[in-house]
């Protein structure tokens, strides 16, 4: 399997401020990838790199083979990007819009016109494409944007912050979409919505100040940084203080939270270990109600290294 994204010893300085600091990442075809950080680690600014809209200070990076720098216009055709909040003229229609897209593409005329069909029934905005855009919701005009980056059916989707600002539903909306290219399209997909990435993403890469922190599955991370469990445990009643604290000086146990009726157990030992835990909570007198073992987040995982990294 070849990458079709490369990205080697990258920084990226504005004036003095370092906003990309040595980063390198590689993405195999067809792979779908979630590129995590907090506001202003650097997500937009890789991305504005890899589609063209900003240049390196030092390093390189490739699009399906293309140096995106001295091959733009080659590495920018087998691309198709959301970069920020994309807006549209509010008096031209999605048919309107995407025919000029595919003008400005070079797309055959025949083809462009099967096309934004094809694209328009794909994002689910067939009965809207005769309609003037600023009659649009937020959440249409994200669907609006998908289909563009998909009019000349590119090997690769940039996506930045797709389903940042959207309610409930237009998150479902997108994401319900973007899940579709999983398999058929390498997908780079910049969000700081952990909930997003887990649902749509098999791998991710973190990264703060412009660095990367850690690539890898969400599966693997979560078992790299966490090798104990979380234990949720509701008992009939809330538990006080001196209870809690009680509970903390079990054996095995790392650390106690308290939620509601409900407390967060660390425990450091195996799914048989924690039997033995249940039987020690029983034995100071609580009715337990549910026992649940839970696996390490991607949350999890995320706030500690950054909280790290600073």
């Amino acid at each position: 399997m070849t990458d079709a994204i490369v990205i080697e010893n990258l920084s990226k300085y504005f004036g003095k401020f370092l906003a990309i600091n040595n980063l390198s990442l590689r993405i195999a075809e067809r792979e779908c990838v979630g590129y995590l950080g907090p506001n202003g680690a650097g997500k937009s600014t890789t991305i504005k790199i890899l589609c063209g809209l900003a240049f390196p200070s030092s390093g390189a990076a490739y699009l399906d083979g293309f140096d995106v720098v001295n091959e733009g216009g080659d590495a920018r055709s087998k691309v198709g990007s959301i970069v920020e909040t994309p807006e549209f003229y509010p008096y031209l229609t999605p048919q309107e819009v995407l025919s000029y897209f595919g003008r400005i593409r070079r797309m055959n005329k025949n083809e462009l016109e099967g096309r934004i069909k094809e694209v328009i029934l794909q994002v689910r905005l067939e009965k809207w494409a005769r309609v003037k855009i600023g009659k649009f919701s937020r959440g249409m005009k994200q669907r609006l944007a998908i289909a563009q980056a998909l009019l000349h059916d590119p090997p690769i989707l940039i996506l930045d912050e797709p389903a940042l600002g959207l309610d409930p539903r237009g998150m479902a909306e997108v994401r319900e979409i973007l899940k579709q290219m999983k398999g058929e399209k390498t997908v780079f997909y910049a969000s700081h919505i952990l909930t997003e990435v887990t649902q749509i993403c098999e791998k991710v890469a973190l990264i703060d100040h412009g660095r990367l922190l850690v690539y890898d599955t969400i599966t693997g991370l979560e078992k790299k940084f966490f090798a104990g469990l979380k234990i949720e445990v509701e008992t009939l009643k809330s538990m006080t203080a001196s209870q809690i604290k009680k509970i903390g000086e079990l054996k095995n146990v790392i650390k106690v939270e308290k939620k509601d009726s409900r407390i967060i157990i660390d425990f450091k030992g195996d799914r048989a270990a924690s039997g033995d835990l249940l039987d020690d909570i029983r034995n100071l007198g609580h009715k337990i109600l549910s026992f649940q073992v839970l696996g390490a987040t991607l949350e999890d995982v995320y706030l500690q290294l950054v909280e790290e990294a600073i």
